[in-house]
């Protein structure tokens, strides 16, 4: 069994045993919370510049929360519109493959650096996919990683709608909280 610190490196590394092993020990999910928390740390500290203290913990809580609602419907759509023959998965698996593919965002750290900082964002965000399509492609035991791409799309797609019904409900709008009628 791997260290925390070995299982952070094979997943950034796209090292599928690493997401086996991860995804098989249920003792591993507040290793993954943990992983979670460091890469939206780093974000935090990223953002601090445009954002101060508030940045930090903002993005904090919307990682934590966003990562439970994206394991949820990664699981409702690949184990229920698009499952293969072999898939079966619960949310605890995709909760720990999920967590440590955030791995590779412990390097958005370096966002508040001029020039390189919005580069370092690029490859942060790409490295994220190609973890995220491979946490999601062992969780749900797939042999097809485009269809775990599939998987990924529609997830995010849906993701993006309750983001939005929920902004809507609470009254953001485009351009900001939608401003009280007057009496």
């Amino acid at each position: 069994m791997q260290s925390f610190f070995q299982r952070m490196l094979g997943a950034a590394r796209l090292d599928v045993p690493t997401y086996e092993e991860v995804e098989h020990d249920k003792s591993a999910t507040g290793q993954a919370a943990g992983v979670v928390a460091l890469s939206a740390l780093a974000a935090g500290v990223g953002a601090m510049a445009q954002g101060g203290i508030a940045a930090l913990l903002l993005t904090g809580l919307a990682a934590l929360l966003g990562w439970v609602i994206w394991a949820a419907i990664i699981w409702a759509v690949g184990t229920k519109l698009l499952p293969e023959a072999q898939t079966e998965a619960d949310i605890g698996q995709l909760l720990r493959t999920l967590g440590f593919a955030a791995a590779p965002g412990v390097l958005r750290v370096f966002a508040f650096i001029p020039l390189l900082g919005p580069l370092v964002m690029l490859v942060v965000a790409v490295w994220m996919l190609a973890t995220t399509v491979v946490a999601v492609r062992q969780a749900l035991d797939y042999k097809s990683t485009w269809r775990a791409v599939g998987v990924c799309v529609i997830g995010w797609v849906v993701q993006l709608l309750i983001i939005a019904l929920i902004g809507s409900a609470a009254g953001f709008g485009m351009g900001g909280p939608t401003p009280a009628p007057a009496a």
